[in-house]
């Protein structure tokens, strides 16, 4: 067989970590994978380079594609792309629109994989539930997608462009992403350790009662992509696939502090619940992108774990960390 060439693009944010270590660790005599990965900033963690020996890392400019062709060059074409990379904060793409349409709408990427004589790759690309409108609950993936954001615009048109263009992929609308700190820890705040450190100074804090998601345990979410390049290597078939990638809870962000607050034996009268529209963020935010779970359940026979689980999951971890 041969071992075969997995890419991740974006491979030092907080999902590309998570992904590039069960990859070396599903790395059997049967299904070995030699692995690459792509990183804006340099150079790539050491943290990262010492967890997983042997993996190649390329600098990418997303925005223009410079990069890619040294990929071509040092580690040929791979059998499978996950692309991780996002401007994924809604505020900063509303200020800066151009920029987000640039990094969230793959072209460059698409363009680089169809230079190969050989249209054999996988594409497993990163989407969003910010892509619903938002005005009910339990959203299908053949609703209608009417974002309310820029970064909902963005990731939409990514859809869009990668369904007209590309012939073999499979697009994860995910949610929330949650779980443990990664090997080298990135910048931004983790939403369960963040409510963690909150709540443990027993001071009032506030959170949204009108704001529901399905958050998806990190774990899960890298299970759901392992079995979509499994199923690309093992059967060789063309996939087009869309998939609502979440959690089997709709929660809010009061009921997300909850969770946590439980676990630990903090005291959840410090828990106060507002409204989503008590508070500026700069950006609109949809109230209600909970999603039906069905066909990623039925399709890929996952089922992601429950919220208090993940919840316990991710606090145990670091505790052991």
């Amino acid at each position: 067989m041969g071992k075969k060439k997995v890419l991740v693009v974006g491979g030092t944010g907080y999902l590309g970590q998570h992904l590039l270590q069960s990859y070396y660790a599903s790395s059997s005599s049967d299904s070995s994978f030699d692995l690459a990965f792509t990183h804006h900033s340099t150079p790539p963690p050491q943290l990262l380079l010492h967890a997983i020996p042997g993996s190649v890392p390329f600098q990418v400019d997303l925005k223009t594609g410079i990069g890619f062709e040294s990929i071509s060059n040092a580690f040929g074409q791979p059998d499978v792309v996950v692309n991780c990379a996002a401007m994924s904060v809604p505020r900063a793409c509303e200020t800066d629109p151009d920029a987000a349409h640039a990094i969230n709408v793959p072209s460059a990427l698409v363009n680089w994989l169809q230079s190969f004589k050989e249209k054999s790759s996988l594409l497993i690309h990163l989407s969003t539930d910010q892509v619903y409108e938002g005005e009910k609950s339990f959203y299908k993936e053949e609703d209608i997608a009417i974002p309310v954001n820029v970064y909902g615009k963005t990731k939409v048109a990514a859809e869009q462009f990668i369904s007209e263009k590309y012939s073999n992929y499979a697009i994860l609308r995910s949610s929330i992403i949650y779980g443990p700190q990664t090997v080298s820890p990135v910048p931004k705040s983790l939403p369960i350790q963040w409510m963690d450190g909150v709540l443990a100074k027993g001071e009032e804090v506030q959170f949204f009662h009108d704001e529901f998601r399905c958050p998806i345990f990190v774990k899960d979410l890298v299970d759901i992509i392992l079995a979509l390049t499994s199923l690309w290597i093992s059967e060789g078939k063309q996939i087009q696939l869309l998939l609502n990638a979440g959690g089997p809870d709709r929660v809010s962000r009061v009921q997300m502090a909850e969770a946590v607050a439980q676990f630990r034996g903090y005291d959840t009268s410090k828990i106060k619940s507002v409204s989503a529209s008590s508070v500026d963020r700069g950006v609109k935010s949809p109230s209600d992108i909970s999603m039906d779970i069905t066909k990623l359940v039925q399709t890929l026979k996952i089922h992601p774990v429950s919220f208090i689980d993940g919840v316990r999951l991710t606090l145990e971890a670091e505790a052991k960390n």
